[in-house]
């Protein structure tokens, strides 16, 4: 279901990007035409796995890479928190595959991670995203106003989080 990414997996996410780039565009950043080559995502693997603040998993259906979830500005000390980011694949939407990676990703940062606190944002539009956070436990709890840069646009974020706290969500 979920594997960590590793730079091999440059040429594949590059061309399923390429391929799910119109479908995405709604809920991106506008990038930069790099993003979408096998060399720009070997770079950005690459960085994010040097950085160690991201941990990228890729999101595996019958042995092909159908999308990534990934945790993000992770935090340790008494933080010990990240915030999470997922998008699968135009012809993998809608078959439960984000809720399962979500939920094994949120698995991993308290278990394998031992984090407290994961965090996700989603446009306040982005219905079926909200809908995945809430199937795995994770709670609203906040709006922020112009929270990132979609589409070219700054754009508002409902805000979630599933804390570490069986009884506490």
């Amino acid at each position: 279901m979920i594997r960590p990414v590793t730079a091999g997996d440059a040429a594949e996410l590059a061309a399923l990007l390429t391929e799910n780039r119109d479908y995405l565009a709604p809920w991106d950043p506008i990038r930069d035409e790099s993003y979408y080559t096998e060399d720009g995502q070997r770079q950005i693997i690459t960085d994010l796995l040097r950085a160690g603040t991201s941990i990228p998993y890729a999101i595996v259906q019958d042995r092909e890479i159908v999308g990534r979830i990934n945790l993000n500005n992770i935090v340790r000390g008494p933080f010990l928190s990240a915030s999470l980011g997922y998008w699968v694949a135009e012809s993998a939407a809608g078959r439960g595959l984000a809720s399962a990676a979500v939920a094994a990703v949120v698995e991993k940062a308290f278990g394998e991670h031992g984090l407290h606190r994961v965090e996700a944002g989603t446009l306040t539009h982005n219905v079926r995203s909200q809908r995945v956070l809430e199937r795995n436990g994770f709670t609203r709890f906040g709006l922020a106003p112009r929270y990132l840069r979609i589409a070219g646009r700054w754009q508002d974020h409902y805000l979630f989080q599933r804390l570490n706290e069986p009884d506490r969500r």
